[in-house]
């Protein structure tokens, strides 16, 4: 049977494995190098003799790697066997390319042997008498056995002897495969090269690699991390030294390659009904050579959108990491902010400062301070505002990709309490936001099911005197897609609304791909406001919207293009609305 003919310089080249099954064939054709010169158009003869020659070597690891030892390999060059063509006497011109493989029949292990093992450490299943005797099991299971050292402190554990006996008699292969462990190491000295901007001891403080604790390689990955985290190095590689030191310490190097200390960017986004949104900012990365940032950020959206008027803001946060341990960061930020919506508009400042606690690269912890100043007009009239705010939450990110996701999931969980020095009641505020992503058939499957929920709640003071800020509404890109902007809310007469203290959110999309860039998505959004503090359906009302969208994936994230109608709820339920940005809905 003849896999992967073609044409390439007047050669022919097949493939024939007679008995072999799909994927052996198809795994021999990967690892032909001939398959791969013939099908190069200026491939010459010289080179397609030596291609042929190397393939001998080639496809018996192919052969080994999926439990054949027996197996007989043919190579001919235009009815040549290609061995026997001596490299200085190659033909001027090749027809064809003809390889033939008798994989013979499938070993199986017989004696399966791996020691010393950790008491805590099972082989991988595959390595085990029985089971086909691929040479990528052995390698699979020294592989597991070196790491499971390695994990104890045994730094320099190695595989120090293997035999390897096939009886061919029996199709079996028998091996033992011999680990050395070295000695339990320490961690020694963490040295640091390549910086230049950023101070040698403050590197060490932020890596925090703990000299003098038993070496983990959980524990340099986490290093490595930390540094990477801040955002100021464009590569920080921690790598071991080649021998302990004679007090059984590891000295660990750091590469360190720092990026530019300054940065700047701008975006986007664009619907017909928040209209215009335009954002830029600029950062510093290392503003007192501690990898301290900096950063300016500044938005006005709601050009010629729906949503009442032109918001603006202006914000500076200043991050400081490492600041108390290595996994805490401290912050300071300040914001000026104006907003003009549809059912309120507001003028305020925000001081908060705190801390970001990551207890591992997926979940972080974070506690502020802030002192929160408005002004605000809705339907109650104009009022000012005082509050002494204390938030604090927790996010997981669980995600493969953050801007396009297929699998896993993602919960931001903030609760703020606040105390009023003017014009409100003490309370505390609260939002969750939980997203889960899932693809049949893993990150490459062409399908992803994207689920979203989200909920609100405000205990304490009643809506006539809470700020408008603090209220929930309904509708628009970040909530329900097809009913126009904050368009659900708590109705108080004379068609005017005010926000709920209780919100819910419910969003799932199907996004389909149908090329290497472009995908297709359906979707369909749900949204509650009630007055009451914990959203139960009792006292307020639903709306829901769908539609369908486009997504171009540009490689650091898609183009949105969506289309929304209005499916239910109050108000008008007719037209559409139109959302366009980067990165999907969520």
């Amino acid at each position: 049977m003849s896999l992967g003919a073609f044409q390439a310089h007047a050669a022919d080249f097949s493939l024939s494995a007679p008995g072999a099954s799909d994927d052996l064939r198809a795994s021999l054709v990967a690892a032909s190098q001939s398959a791969a010169t013939n099908g190069e158009a200026n491939a010459t003869p010289l080179e397609i003799v030596a291609a042929a020659q190397a393939d001998y070597a080639r496809l018996t690891a192919a052969l080994y790697d999926a439990g054949y030892f027996g197996g007989v390999i043919s190579i001919k060059i235009d009815g040549r066997e290609a061995a026997s063509i001596a490299p200085i006497l190659a033909p001027s011109s090749v027809s064809s390319v003809a390889v033939t493989v008798e994989p013979g029949s499938l070993f199986r292990f017989g004696r399966a042997e791996l020691a010393p093992l950790r008491s805590v450490a099972e082989p991988p299943s595959e390595f085990a008498t029985g089971q086909p005797a691929r040479t990528g099991a052995i390698r699979s299971a020294a592989a597991f056995a070196i790491e499971s050292w390695r994990d104890a402190g045994y730094a320099k554990a190695s595989v120090a002897d293997q035999q390897i006996t096939a009886r061919h008699s029996e199709n079996a292969l028998d091996v033992a495969v011999q680990i050395e462990t070295g000695p339990q190491l320490r961690f020694g000295d963490l040295i640091i090269t390549g910086n230049s901007a950023v101070r040698t001891e403050r590197i060490a403080e932020i890596a925090g690699l703990p000299s003098g604790q038993i070496f983990s390689p959980a524990e340099l990955d986490r290093a490595s991390n930390r540094l990477r985290r801040t955002g100021t190095f464009k590569s920080a590689a921690l790598t071991e030294a080649e021998s302990a030191n004679p007090n059984d310490t590891l000295d660990i190097t750091a590469q360190i390659a720092e990026s530019p200390p300054r940065r700047f960017g701008f975006g986007a986004e664009l619907s017909t009904v928040e209209g215009l949104g335009v954002n830029g900012f600029w950062l510093h990365r290392n503003l007192f050579g501690g990898a301290e940032r900096l950063r300016f950020d500044a938005e006005i959206s709601g050009v010629g959108g729906d949503t009442g008027g032109v918001d603006y803001s202006l914000g500076v946060r200043f991050d400081r990491p490492a600041t108390f341990n290595q996994d805490t960061d401290f912050f300071i930020e300040a914001e000026v902010e104006s907003l003009d919506q549809v059912n309120f508009s507001s003028d305020q400042v925000r001081l908060n400062a705190g801390i970001v606690r990551f207890a591992r690269d997926e979940r972080q912890y974070r506690f502020g301070l802030g002192l929160w100043r408005a002004r605000t007009q809705d339907v109650f009239g104009e009022q000012d505002f005082l509050l002494l705010t204390v938030p604090m939450g927790l996010q997981f990110d669980y995600r493969d990709n953050a801007f396009d996701a297929k699998e896993g999931y993602f919960l931001d969980l903030e609760v703020m309490p606040f105390f009023s020095l003017e014009g409100s009641e003490d309370g505390v505020r609260s939002t969750a936001d939980l997203r889960g992503y899932y693809t049949p058939g893993g990150s490459d499957g062409r399908v992803t099911l994207a689920l979203r929920g989200q909920l609100g709640s405000l205990t304490g003071p009643g809506i006539s005197n809470t700020p408008a800020d603090y209220l929930f509404f309904s509708g628009g890109g970040g909530t329900v897609r097809g009913q126009s902007f904050q368009s659900l809310g708590i109705d108080v007469g004379a068609d005017d609304l005010a926000g709920g203290r209780g919100f819910l959110g419910l969003s799932g999309e199907a996004r389909i791909k149908t090329g290497d860039a472009l995908s297709v998505v359906g979707f369909i959004d749900a949204g509650y406001i009630g007055e009451e503090s914990f959203p139960n359906g009792s006292s307020g009302e639903w709306h829901t919207g769908a539609g369908l969208g486009l997504r171009y994936d540009t490689g650091i994230g898609p183009i949105r293009f969506d289309v929304g109608v209005p499916v239910s709820g109050p108000g008008d339920n007719s037209g559409f609305e139109i959302y366009i940005g980067i990165g999907q809905a969520f």
